[in-house]
């Protein structure tokens, strides 16, 4: 008796873990690509538009499993360097849309409906991400000297001269922080003003970060690949202009940032104006954070951006939650899968 692929496939139990979409093209290079189990990741075609998918055992990467293994940050960091792995190969090559941190599907035929239902988005998505990369720009804060607090006894002694410095000093911190604040705010607008489109994501904690200071700025900016060393130059003006922050200029990355919101979020920052593909019977994703990794880098046994990777992983910032609801025989994560 014969059988075809897909029906081995859900004979086994296998899903299809979805990493990204493309245009239609010749991509020899899947064939040597490693996906999520170590074996070459594979096309799903569908009008002009291809999906790269892994074939994963739902065993593992079912919607049970999943929510069992995200727990494991180890099964995490490995699922999250894999998957990113092939999105960051896939962006070196040419536009992708790249899909969220454990999107499953229960077989080709629901990846191809997936496409089909939603072409026009995808389409116009990767017409803006062509021929631009994601760049992110941190600012960490440089402490400047504070003056001391001149010890005196004055008016009311010793017990109201430590009040009205301590009140003094909470007055000069929350001064510097509002200057902080501001010059964040300016150095990231003048960023956007030179930028295809920017998000500003929430600052990272400390420990995230690994830097000795806070974070007043966690920006991510698509750039035109011809426009990115006058990006570049503009980050070090800002540098030189504002001494109060430390400016860390890194990438291309994949276009995490670009494709991870619905259009009443985004707005007109959205790369063509476009909305965010949702998956349609895709298992729910990482809990925790935000959901993608603004400088997806990989380094020192964590992956590092933020911006669809836990916390930690990815550099950058940790992946946010997304309920789920049930689907056509899986879980359809609830806000946008791309």
């Amino acid at each position: 008796m014969s059988s075809t692929a897909d029906d081995r496939s859900a004979a086994e139990g296998s899903g299809r873990w979805l990493h990204g979409v493309v245009r239609e093209t010749e991509l020899g290079l899947l064939s040597t690509l490693p996906g999520m189990t170590g074996e070459p990741v594979r096309p799903v075609r569908t009008d002009g538009l291809v999906a790269v998918v892994s074939t994963v055992s739902l065993a593992e990467y079912g919607e049970q499993a999943l929510r069992r293994n995200l727990e494991d940050l180890s099964w995490l960091e490995r699922a999250a360097r894999a998957h990113h792995r092939v999105v960051d190969a896939l962006a070196r090559a040419g536009a992708v849309v790249p899909a969220r941190l454990a999107t499953v599907h229960h077989d080709d035929e629901a990846v191809t409906a997936s496409l089909a239902d939603r072409r026009c988005e995808l389409v116009t998505l990767l017409d803006g991400l062509t021929g631009r990369g994601e760049w992110g720009v941190k600012g960490y804060v440089v402490p400047s000297v504070a003056p001391r607090a001149e010890e005196t006894t004055g008016p009311g002694g010793v017990g109201t001269a430590y009040l009205r410095r301590r009140r003094a000093q909470l007055v000069a911190r929350e001064d510097a922080q509002r200057e902080t604040a501001q010059v964040a705010a300016a150095v990231h607008e003048a960023l956007t003003r030179y930028a295809v489109a920017a998000r500003r994501h929430p600052a990272q904690d400390r420990r995230l970060s690994g830097a000795e200071t806070a974070m007043a700025l966690n920006g991510a900016y698509l750039v035109d690949a011809g426009a990115v060393a006058g990006f570049a130059g503009l980050v070090e003006a800002l540098a030189e202009r504002h001494p109060e922050l430390r400016l860390e200029l890194t990438g291309p990355w994949p276009p995490y940032s670009f494709v991870t919101e619905r259009p009443a979020e985004a707005g007109a920052d959205s790369p063509g104006g476009s909305a965010s593909l949702r998956a349609d019977e895709a298992v729910p994703a990482v809990p925790d954070g935000p959901a993608r990794p603004s400088d997806p880098a990989v380094s020192g046994g964590a992956a590092v951006p933020g911006d669809p990777v836990p916390s930690g992983l990815v550099s950058g910032d940790p992946v946010s939650a997304h309920e789920s609801t049930p689907g056509r025989g899986a879980a359809v994560v609830r806000g946008p899968a791309w």
